[in-house]
């Protein structure tokens, strides 16, 4: 979804954020059967903002969407926030649902992306890059592999590993299916600028 929150909305998470500072988030990587991970978090319990990002636009989106006689009913009011720096990244993993109680699991992983790729610019964009406080990402992007690169048990084949690849983009929100059918996906090396990532996930009731 382009253009989920405006640039100033963006701008303020990452001002907010930074504000409140970020806490490293690591791991040992595949050799101890983690999936690698090097990036900084901020965790908060905040229903208020949960409720109004989902009636922003979320609720409408996916007021038709049906998942075992379930509905989408809001956010998860755990929110995170991710910074990726130059060099950082987040390998090969999988979403898992939470459940938070009373019949209320998670479904879908949310992604908003705070900052993003540069844009193609023009006459009038050169002044504002110059005015912009972040440079643009090069790296970061989100990239998908189909059916997390295993056999099918309904299947007697192999399926192909199919990627698909999502650039950030400042303002971009991303959802994707979590939980037992979560496609294998990583987050790929920054390699210029710092990639900024709101995140929380979509509640099923």
């Amino acid at each position: 979804v382009q253009n989920f929150f405006t640039p100033a909305e963006s701008k303020a998470f990452i001002k907010a954020a930074e504000s409140a500072g970020f806490e490293h988030q690591g791991s040992l990587g595949p050799a101890k059967g983690e999936a690698y991970r090097d990036n900084d978090r901020i965790a908060v319990n905040d229903p208020a903002l949960a409720d109004m990002v989902w009636q922003s636009g979320l609720s409408k989106l996916l007021s038709d969407i049906k998942i075992r006689g379930k509905a989408a009913v809001g956010l998860n009011p755990n929110i995170r926030f991710y910074r990726y720096k130059v060099g950082q990244h987040f390998g090969q993993h999988i979403d898992e649902s939470v459940d938070l109680g009373e019949g209320k699991h998670t479904v879908y992983t949310l992604l908003v992306y705070l900052s993003g790729a540069a844009k193609t610019k023009d006459k009038s964009d050169s002044k504002n890059m110059k005015d912009c406080a972040s440079e643009p990402i090069v790296g970061g992007e989100t990239v998908f592999y189909g059916s997390r690169n295993r056999v099918v048990a309904e299947a007697t084949f192999i399926d192909v590993i199919v990627t698909m690849q999502v650039a950030p983009a400042e303002g971009m929100a991303l959802l994707h299916i979590h939980g037992d059918k979560c496609m294998l996906h990583e987050a790929r090396n920054v390699s210029k600028g710092i990639k900024y990532v709101f995140r929380s996930d979509v509640v099923f009731a």
